[in-house]
């Protein structure tokens, strides 16, 4: 599987894909911020909405691709104050589900943290379902648990579950990148 970072135009060229894999994972039941069934006509205004922000440079995509189809992905969110310069958010880390078990949702983790620390970036933050694979994860590859926040988000089925809040230090504190 081949792993790259995506521009605007790449993210517009493969959003057909891009919003079939988030379908598969919402209708799968990661819960990723969306109820399910997941409409694909949603799906692609959702992933044509973070265009703007990878143009912008506020948000990095990365995709998976198992030959020519996106089978994953994982995105790093920039905060644009000039106190948080130095952190970032991972996001909606998806793998297919006929993808899963073969080390891709590592593999798209580990891309986002050398990039993050190739930017300069010291700390990363993110939120996920409590007890979930993502947990799993996040925890194996040294994420630190920060803590759990109840009836934090509806997982796709619309029931409120826990929401667990990590963070992982890159390197030496840097306000720069």
């Amino acid at each position: 599987m081949i792993v790259t970072r995506l521009e605007e135009a790449q993210l517009l060229g493969h959003i057909a894909e891009l919003a079939d894999l988030l379908v598969d994972t919402v209708d799968g039941g990661a819960s990723i911020g969306f109820l399910a069934p997941m409409d694909r006509t949603a799906a692609i205004a959702w992933w044509e909405e973070r265009a703007a922000a990878v143009a912008a440079g506020h948000l990095a995509v990365w995709a998976a691709y198992d030959g020519s189809r996106v089978v994953g992905t994982v995105s790093l969110a920039f905060p644009d104050k000039p106190n948080s310069r130095h952190r970032a958010e991972l996001v909606k880390l998806m793998v297919h589900r006929d993808a899963r078990g073969r080390g891709l949702g590592r593999r798209l983790l580990d891309t986002a943290e050398g990039a993050a620390a190739d930017a300069g970036i010291t700390l990363l933050h993110l939120d996920t379902e409590t007890d979930s694979l993502a947990e799993r994860l996040y925890g194996s590859a040294g994420w630190t648990r920060a803590g759990v926040i109840p009836d934090y988000a509806a997982d796709p089925g619309g029931v409120l579950r826990p929401t667990t809040l990590y963070y992982k230090h890159l390197g030496v504190h840097a306000l720069t990148r």
